[in-house]
């Protein structure tokens, strides 16, 4: 297990430790609740620099990242980020990622800790182009400041106007006393706020001075537990979970960043999906009933026949009931649709729902 550079930080906030994805992370540090409550209403600090980023630079940066996304990086002007995935092929999702347009020609591609390795074989495998590649995955922490408070905490921190970035746009500036950091208008929470990129050396620094400054904001150190209740109330896609190498984007909802409009790996295959439709989708779905759905548990119809599983499910800090993402039949997936999820040997009453399940 690896660990980052604030391993040791988070031990003396007494943080429970657990292996996440090859690094020992940070799992909780007061409880899972209360430190929703706090990423929902104020405003907490994720320490999440177990993310992997990848530079990609050159002439021929734009035309590898157009050929193993799924999204149209070319829609991209400097300052601005886009969700996209690798198709792997086979119908089926490589990781999903962030790409940020840097410069003119240069591109940072941020990917999930789980998949640091395979998604660097991968995209070596492709560059036929001629792009640079660096591994930066080891020299750069991240951390997510997220909350309605955000803004009116950080603003101190920088002469950059926070409030005036705008959603899935960053700038490269000064912050907390560092010159050159990414400030990003991205997280994983759907209560806004800020992913911040600084070097391994320089995150010491960023955490304490982001500390001070939100002292009178309530801040506190948060977990990956509530990263994935918060997550989930959005219906946000996990990789592992929602999407894999078994899953495809169409299948997956990610229709919106699959564009037809550019060459690109499996283009084929998912058009002919979008076109002709898939036999399963996955959904947004609610307890009508006491329980907790967990992962992999089955979905079942009226009669008790399988009809799909969950992804990941939780009971929600935010609305105090039942809730999962998973895949069913496509005629189970209309909104409103009355199913079951198998909790242990009961049948619990459940019903399909618009994502996403909170919303302020």
């Amino acid at each position: 297990m690896k660990n980052v550079a604030l391993h040791a930080l988070h031990e003396q906030l007494g943080a429970k430790i657990l292996p996440f994805a090859g690094y020992n992370m940070p799992i909780t540090y007061e409880g899972v609740n209360a430190e929703h409550e706090t990423v929902r209403n104020g405003v907490g600090v994720f320490d999440v620099s177990h993310m992997g980023e990848f530079l990609v630079s050159g002439p021929a940066a734009l035309p590898l990242i157009q050929y193993v996304c799924s999204n149209d990086a070319a829609t991209l002007e400097i300052g601005r980020a886009q969700y996209s995935c690798f198709p792997n092929g086979n119908g089926g999702i490589v990781d999903d990622l962030i790409v940020y347009r840097i410069k003119e020609e240069q591109y940072l591609l941020v990917v999930n800790a789980s998949n640091i390795d395979k998604d660097w074989a991968w995209i070596n495998q492709h560059n036929t182009f001629g792009a640079e590649l660096k591994n930066l995955s080891d020299n750069y922490s991240l951390l997510a400041i997220q909350g309605p408070k955000a803004v009116e905490a950080m603003q101190a921190l920088t002469s950059v106007n926070l409030a005036e970035i705008p959603y899935y746009h960053f700038v490269v500036g000064p912050f907390a006393g560092i010159e050159h950091v990414i400030i990003s208008a991205t997280g994983y929470t759907g209560s806004g706020g800020f992913e911040i990129y600084c070097k391994n050396e320089e995150v010491e620094q960023l955490w304490n001075r982001v500390f001070e400054a939100g002292a009178s904001y309530g801040i506190k150190p948060i977990g990956l537990a509530a990263r994935d209740t918060l997550r989930l109330e959005m219906g946000y896609c996990l990789y592992g979970n929602e999407i894999d190498d078994s899953t495809s984007p169409i299948e997956a909802g990610l229709g919106w960043i699959t564009k037809f409009s550019k060459d690109f790996i499996d283009k084929e295959r998912l058009e002919a999906q979008k076109s002709a439709g898939v036999s399963r989708k996955l959904v947004g779905f609610e307890l009508t009933e006491r329980g907790v759905p967990r992962q992999d548990y089955e979905i079942v119809n009226e009669t008790g026949a399988v009809i799909g599983k969950v992804t990941s499910g939780t009971m929600s800090p935010s609305l105090n009931k039942g809730i999962g993402l998973g895949y069913v039949e496509t005629a189970y997936a209309k909104v409103g649709t009355e199913i079951r999820i198998r909790i242990r040997k009961n049948d619990v009453a459940a019903q399909v729902v618009k994502l996403p399940f909170y919303s302020k």
